[in-house]
């Protein structure tokens, strides 16, 4: 094992040393199992729960009896007896060990015990004098009131302040999980402070990643109920195509040919919908090789759906019924708070991007643009300079053509306004290789993006299905690529154009960011947080950083 430090090996070392005790106590260090009767959530719900709480005199009466399991996360002794607090799936109970009713083998390993250690504990419910739940460990005839289950060689970050670093919170998402479970000694005695029965701002990491599971039980229902088929695509495809984006490449050996991890299923979603499955989607990975940042991580889930017969105007009514029924599901109500803000998801608005410049055009950069100024190079060249001269940064390439410096416009006066959730459509053509043109615009597509919080959380447009102008599109990305663009598609899909050949019907599809969905309705503000792995650059630890985390175990070992 890699020791961060030579006071963490000797940690290590310490407790190797309290396994041999153990194990000479006559109890196995390792064994394979161990035969609860109830999980802790369950005590607590049938005996602790507000409106079903047993009072200590019917549990005294009753003298129920269990068996459960968990980690030790608090843990005292006091002469022939102590307290102990057991964790179980983020639910905590306590437990009373007292060396009379456990005899003196078991509670010679209570006393070998460490935070971090899993262990059984067999007895019945009672409530202490301050009134807690809490289960009376008692040896029997039968069966140990302690059992060994496995021991944390490594300890605990400080108990007071939980797992605070945050870059090691996503390195070491085990110990975050366990960790940062909504109550920490911080929170208590903030809580205790302020006389309140709880604090908002204590983690719950593991609540988290239920709500995440949630959000996917709840658009394969919606989906489910709609007709739709859930399908599954390729996540290695020999050309990157679906979308603008830098690809990860491999290579099979078999078959001596590059591989493309995909960056977006749409291509072969719609070769199904051209195979006459008309309403399907998918829920998996996409990869892109860019910036990892707050939004971003190269490794992300997306939901993508396609529906034959239909537009993009008939998809923005999807999504806004989608969105809100997802909230519903997850936390009983459309009303959400992220960053700070309190969001409506039933309460929608609509703009087309150039409504949507012109609505948030900054008063500072003067004049408002005119539906002129969207028709040539020079127009959206001129809108660059007003927004120069007024000190606000833009991305701007003279090279670039219009509609892709319209995009670039939008992004720049209007996406940080879109708190509440806003549809924006009709995108230029520039930038929307793959949707059908407007027939009265041909310089402008029928797609729309949706944002929420600030952020483009999903992408939708009316399937381009005319296989000439489909490969026309394509050969133009080609030229984009060779102009230096990474994210152009460097290859023309024949296949693809060859599906189109025998008919795509008019479809509308569109692309859902889970990731950032599940940011929004669990206010995470970075996309780390609902990603339970996320990839993160190699690790440099600071000297400062390992004294820091030492002097923190120490202050647990002295107490």
């Amino acid at each position: 094992m890699h020791f961060e430090s030579e006071f963490e090996q000797k940690l290590y070392q310490q407790r190797q040393d309290k396994l041999k005790e153990i194990e000479a106590l006559g109890h196995a260090t390792y064994p394979n199992a161990f035969a609860f009767t109830e999980l802790i959530s369950e005590i607590k719900k049938q005996y602790d729960a507000p409106d079903s709480q047993v009072l200590g005199e019917q549990l005294e009466a009753d003298r129920k009896e269990v068996a459960i399991a968990g980690r030790i996360m608090a843990i005292r002794i006091q002469g022939k007896a102590g307290f102990a607090q057991l964790q179980q799936n983020g639910q905590r109970l306590q437990i009373y060990v007292r060396k009379d009713d456990v005899g003196e083998n078991a509670f010679a390993l209570y006393k070998l015990l460490d935070l971090g250690d899993h262990i059984g504990v067999r007895g019945y419910l009672m409530r202490t004098r301050t009134g807690e739940l809490t289960v009376h460990a008692a040896t029997t005839p039968e069966q140990p009131g302690i059992t060994f289950l496995a021991k944390a060689m490594l300890t605990l970050p400080d108990k007071y302040h939980g797992l605070e670093d945050t870059e090691l919170r996503y390195r070491q998402r085990y110990v975050d999980l366990f960790m940062n479970t909504g109550y920490s000694a911080k929170a208590a005695a903030a809580a205790e402070e302020a006389q309140a029965e709880s604090v908002e701002e204590a983690r719950n990491v593991r609540e988290v990643f239920v709500k995440r599971a949630a959000v996917l039980r709840a658009l394969r229902k919606f989906f489910d109920e709609r007709g739709y088929l859930e399908v599954e695509t390729p996540m290695m495809q020999p050309i990157a195509g679906g979308a603008a984006a830098r690809p990860f490449i491999t290579h099979h050996n078999e078959l001596d040919i590059d591989l493309y991890l995909r960056i977006a299923p749409e291509l072969y979603l719609k070769r199904l919908v051209v195979g006459g499955l008309d309403r399907v989607y998918e829920i998996n990975r996409n990869f892109r090789n860019e910036g990892v940042s707050t939004r971003h991580n190269p490794e992300f889930t997306m939901l993508e759906f396609y529906q034959a017969y239909a537009n993009y105007h008939d998809l923005m009514q999807l999504t806004e019924d989608v969105v809100k029924f997802v909230a519903m599901e997850v936390n009983g109500t459309a009303i959400t708070r992220f960053n700070g803000n309190e969001i409506d998801l039933g309460a929608w608005r609509r703009f087309s991007m150039r409504e949507a410049i012109l609505h948030f055009w900054p008063e500072t950069a003067g004049s408002k643009p005119t539906n002129e100024s969207f028709t040539s190079q020079e127009g959206v060249a001129a809108l660059v300079q007003q927004l120069r001269s007024a000190k606000i940064s833009i991305d701007y390439d003279a090279e670039d053509p219009a509609g892709k410096t319209i995009a670039t416009i939008f992004e720049t006066v209007a996406e940080e306004h879109l708190i509440q959730p806003t549809i924006i459509y009709d995108f230029p053509l520039a930038v929307s290789p793959l949707s059908k043109v407007k027939p009265e615009e041909p310089e402008w597509v029928e797609r729309f993006e949706f944002y929420i919080g600030g952020f483009e959380v999903g992408n939708a447009f009316s399937e381009l299905n005319n296989p000439v102008d489909q490969y026309e599109r394509f050969a133009d990305q080609i030229e984009q690529k060779e102009r230096g663009d990474e994210e152009a598609m460097s290859e023309i899909d024949h296949d693809y154009v060859r599906a189109l050949g025998y008919g795509l019907p008019p479809t509308g599809g569109e692309g859902i960011g889970i990731d950032r969905l599940t940011m929004l309705l669990t206010n995470s503000s970075s996309i780390r947080d609902v990603i339970l792995f996320p990839l993160m650059r190699s690790r440099q630890k600071t000297a400062d950083q390992i004294a820091q985390k030492e002097e923190r175990v120490r202050g647990e070992s002295a107490e």
